[in-house]
This record gives C-alpha cells, sequence and structure tokens, in this order.
C-alpha cells in the first residue's frame, strides 16, 4: 500500500534541480511523478520514482540533502469524484491528508497520499478494498 517517496532538500537556485535531475538520469532512475513546494530559500523536490532506494544512494552519495517517506499510493478509476472518495472516507474516519499530488499510470489515476495515522488510513483502504500500487508495479 505504501510506496517510497523521496523528499529531496534544493536551494532555490539557479542550477540546483538540475544538477539532481543529471545525477538521477545518469545512473537510470525513471521519475514517474514528482511535485515542487517551495519557499523564498528552499525547495522540496517530491519524486516518486521507479528505484527510490538507487535513488536516495545515488543523491546522499552526492551530498544532496534527502529522506525516504512511506506514502499511500492510491489506485482509482479515471473519472470525476473518485479522489473525492477516497478523500471523504479518510476524512470520516479521522484521518489526516497533510499532503496529496495525483498522477495517471497505465490508464488509471494513482494519488500519493501522506496521511497521518498511516496505519488508519490503511485499514480504510482494505476494508473498502480501495486499489495501490506498489514499486514493482512502477519498474
Amino acid at each position: 500500500m505504501t510506496i517510497n517517496q523521496l523528499s529531496i532538500f534544493i536551494e532555490n537556485k539557479s542550477g540546483a534541480l538540475i544538477k539532481v535531475l543529471d545525477l538521477l538520469s545518469k545512473e537510470g532512475v525513471q521519475i514517474i511523478a514528482s511535485t515542487i513546494a517551495d519557499t523564498s530559500e528552499f525547495g522540496i523536490y517530491r519524486v516518486i520514482c521507479n528505484e527510490p532506494i538507487k535513488a536516495y544512494n545515488v543523491l546522499k552519495n552526492n551530498n544532496i540533502n534527502v529522506q525516504l517517506t512511506d506514502v499511500l499510493a492510491v489506485e482509482i478509476e479515471d473519472e470525476p469524484g473518485k479522489a473525492a472518495h477516497v478523500i471523504d472516507l479518510f476524512t470520516k474516519a479521522g484521518v489526516n491528508v497533510a499532503y496529496m499530488y495525483s498522477f495517471l499510470f497505465k490508464g488509471k489515476g494513482v494519488l500519493i497520499l501522506k496521511v497521518n495515522p498511516l496505519e488508519k488510513a490503511k485499514e480504510i483502504m482494505m476494508l473498502d478494498k480501495i486499489g495501490f500500487i506498489t514499486v514493482e508495479d512502477l519498474r
């Protein structure tokens, strides 16, 4: 139900992002989805990729500030209202969604969710038979 997300802390200056992208590209890491949240001084580049452990090690070995985070990777039909349905189930059960982003993968929608409490969210997914993807699906 969970996959590893890279959270990469990048200075908000020219050339910082391309350094990360070049390092990952040279190692054959495929970025599946990403998002950047920025402030005036730095950004948090969140990445879902095909080889998160390899990507983590490459970045760490090149002195890039990176963390691995477990996030939910919820698979939904690519139809209006499907994301709202999942979020509604979590909300009614008292699960907080800290952040979310989404992408299409093989004809399905995928919601990347950082939630709390994670175990409660997993329980809801099992009870409601909500689909998910794994890192193996991304390879």
